[in-house]
């Protein structure tokens, strides 16, 4: 997940009435389809410490299929491209928060993740073009809050941010990978999944998930008023990824009733939160339990359904490799939950290669560069297609 502030929910709505249409301030009247551009913004050289880069605000949709606006970053190889164009890979972040600014790829203001930088850094200079959504409601836009974990949505940003930069720039080819770390190994999981369906025009050939965040959803069932408090850092982490979770699953799935669940300070917390960055969502709810947050578990079926199809991993249906890297130390998702992961693809007959770690949360130490290495160059060893 990962550390990383701000604001509203815009609802829209249109009435149709005597041939003309009435609109709610916030959304206009039409939008273009999903995945289209609608700008770029040349970034100075050394933004991010790469030359050539963009900020891209392009059109995406909720769960729901309401289009709305999102952002991302693009940064572009210097020099001549090959033949087919330069081959697109896809850098989905971890955790960062809940509201506009927090999502720290098309912009810098609130923070900077030089870790992230490099990473970026590396696909660029061994000749990909990069592309890095800010997700749903994390960017230059207020679209109300993040809909943090939820799967299709992180997909659909990441997807829909392919497709606007090769409108952006005819020297990208249709050849495309995904890479994510932590919640960014969810998102870059869920696409992977859904770009069959999603753009089934375009070139698809792997997917590099880092500790990415997963089977939390069969936690929920478990967690009620009786958890205790978890003291110090680790406890005001765990109970950020709740509120967050809580949060966006509120907003987009209105039969869980996620209100219904929660006590009084349950309600001020996710009321509060629902637009800071992680960071300040973390002293929010510093020494509160996740028990003084709930008035009943979270058992019933309405809300394990909603929970189930808001942020569950596909385990099966990926048409392309998969590399997974692991830590067995890693305690923000707990490395139970890696291990049930592979064991579920194995059971399913997916193609994938894990190479495991001994360090904490995403930590890649030389064994996995090595295999990033060796994933991506075989991604670059067939000609890119125009």
């Amino acid at each position: 997940m990962r550390l990383l502030g701000w604001r509203t929910r815009i609802f829209t709505a249109a009435v149709a009435s005597a041939g003309a249409l009435l609109v709610i301030p916030g959304t206009p009247a039409q939008a273009d389809p999903a995945g289209t551009l609608i700008g770029t913004t040349a970034k100075p050289d050394g933004f991010r410490g790469m030359n050539n880069g963009f900020a891209v605000d392009y059109w995406t949709t909720r769960s729901n299929g309401e289009q709305v606006k999102a952002s991302g970053a693009l940064f572009v190889p210097q020099g001549t491209p090959p033949p087919g164009g330069w081959p697109i890979m896809a850098y989905d972040h971890g955790t960062s928060g809940m509201g506009p600014g927090c999502g720290g790829q098309s912009e810098t203001d609130v923070f900077s993740r030089p870790g992230e930088d490099h990473v970026l850094q590396y696909f660029l200079n061994k000749g990909f073009a990069v592309v890095a959504p800010d997700y749903l409601g994390l960017g230059h836009f207020d679209t109300g809050p993040h809909p943090y974990l939820e799967i299709r949505t992180e997909a659909t940003a990441t997807i829909d941010l392919v497709k606007a930069a090769r409108q952006a720039r005819p020297d990208l080819s249709r050849t495309w990978a995904v890479t994510g770390f932590s919640q960014g190994g969810h998102a870059a999981l869920g696409t992977a999944n859904f770009q069959q369906d999603l753009a089934p025009d375009l070139d698809f050939r792997g997917v590099i998930a880092v500790d990415p965040a997963s089977d939390i959803e069969k936690v929920a069932p478990v967690v009620g008023p009786y958890v205790p408090a978890v003291p110090g850092q680790a406890g005001a982490g765990m109970n950020g990824f709740v509120v967050s979770m809580l949060a966006g699953l509120r907003a987009t799935h209105p039969e869980a009733d996620v209100d219904g669940h929660l006590s009084p300070l349950g309600r001020q917390l996710l009321d509060k939160t629902q637009s800071l960055c992680f960071p300040d969502i973390m002293k929010q709810v510093d020494g509160v339990s996740i028990g003084d947050m709930l008035s009943k578990p979270l058992n019933d079926a309405p809300f394990r359904n909603a929970v189930d199809q808001y942020m569950t991993v596909p385990v099966s249906g990926y048409h392309e490799p998969i590399l997974l890297l692991l830590n067995t130390n890693d305690t923000t998702v707990p490395s139970p939950l890696h291990a049930a992961l592979a064991a579920q693809l194995a059971a399913n007959g997916q193609d994938f290669q894990t190479v495991v770690g001994t360090g904490t949360h995403t930590q890649v130490n030389p064994q996995m560069w090595d295999a990033i290495g060796k994933f991506s160059d075989r991604i670059l060893s067939t000609p890119t297609v125009s």
